[in-house]
């Protein structure tokens, strides 16, 4: 018998080795995150942390560092703590509480042999965190799955960067899969045209224009070779296929001085009811749970402006979260990755 066979018998055997798990299989969600608490301080040190990322912000840091902690971590945090408080729920953050009752409800679905779990890009809980978690539970196997249906180097890259700097702290290491941008994939158009005919028939009026705001990135992304532009774009064309009717685009979020995707959601909203639009619903495509960007920004804010403008009647959609259409679409796409992994119930 090989030396090495002997030896691992030995180890097994001693009284005192340490407990092993069952092997499982894991899925883990990543969503962008969230503040822990909606004030100043929690909020500074987000966006110290996210606005840090090279690959959300690629000006050189000799550059960017001093601006971002001398000038934008004094002036934004309140200014988005205010922005927080107005969304902010008796379970906290709508981003933290709907990811996690996704995994919940995917967990409860997939059943007893993949264990679901979430974290968040930035804040918590962390992906290093959830990933050490998941390993000692036993999952030697494991999906990475960025909520992201479009790709981009600013979230689904920066995603897995992250799960790869935790895996390197790692001696035993989970063999990975990630799952890939479903901008297009079948379930998730279906499961938003579902979820759109639903909240659109819940309506008093019957909108003139479905609007699908995206969230922006710099125009100098879609020149480096980014899809992201591109994947909003089908996207956005085979909703409308699957909906029979126009589906306008626009980018929302803006930040800094940079040229950024165009059309801006803001200034789309502004100009809609001189183009005798009285009636819109604004869905967001590219977020899978609801957040800051669609509740304050798109819901308030967004409303505020249409109105203002002239229009009559404003609708936000919300996004698919943990609807039944969001759980049935995860299960089926991530069921899809972890062929060879899991039978199929």
């Amino acid at each position: 018998m090989p030396f090495a066979s002997v030896a691992l018998i030995l180890t097994i055997a001693e009284p005192d080795h340490p407990p092993i798990a069952p092997s499982r299989v894991g899925v883990l969600l990543i969503n962008l995150g969230t503040p822990d608490e909606p004030n100043p301080a929690a909020v500074k040190r987000y966006l110290a942390e996210f606005l840090s990322d090279r690959r959300v912000v690629e000006i050189p840091p000799l550059v960017w560092q001093p601006i971002l902690r001398g000038i934008i971590l004094t002036l934004r945090p309140r200014k988005s703590a205010h922005a927080y408080q107005q969304i902010w729920t008796d379970g906290g953050s709508p981003l933290a509480v709907i990811t996690r009752a996704q995994a919940e409800a995917l967990g409860a679905r997939m059943g007893d042999a993949v264990l679901v779990d979430f974290a968040m890009r930035y804040g918590c809980p962390t992906i290093g965190e959830r990933l050490a978690a998941m390993k000692a539970a036993g999952c030697e196997r494991i999906l990475i799955a960025p909520l992201y249906p479009q790709y981009c180097a600013a979230t689904t890259a920066t995603a897995l960067d992250a799960a790869s700097a935790a895996l390197a702290k790692m001696r035993w290491q989970p063999a990975i899969r990630t799952l890939p941008p479903y901008h297009d994939d079948p379930a998730y158009i279906g499961a938003l045209r579902q979820s759109i005919e639903v909240e659109i028939a819940k309506l008093g009026f019957l909108p003139d224009l479905i609007l699908a705001s995206f969230h922006g990135m710099p125009q100098r992304t879609l020149a480096l070779g980014d899809p992201y532009h591109c994947h909003c774009q089908k996207a956005a064309r085979l909703l409308s296929e699957a909906l029979r009717r126009p589906v306008r685009i626009s980018f929302q979020s803006r930040f800094g001085r940079a040229k950024w995707l165009e059309p801006a959601t803001d200034a789309v909203l502004a100009a809609l009811p001189g183009e005798r639009i009285g009636s819109v619903a604004v869905v967001a495509p590219g977020f899978a749970a609801d957040c800051l960007e669609t509740l304050e920004e798109i819901d308030i804010r967004g409303r505020q402006t249409f109105l203002k403008a002239g229009g009559k009647n404003f609708a936000y959609l919300p996004c698919l979260n943990a609807s039944p259409e969001s759980v049935v679409m995860l299960h089926n796409i991530i069921q899809r990755e972890l062929a060879g992994w899991v039978v199929p119930a």
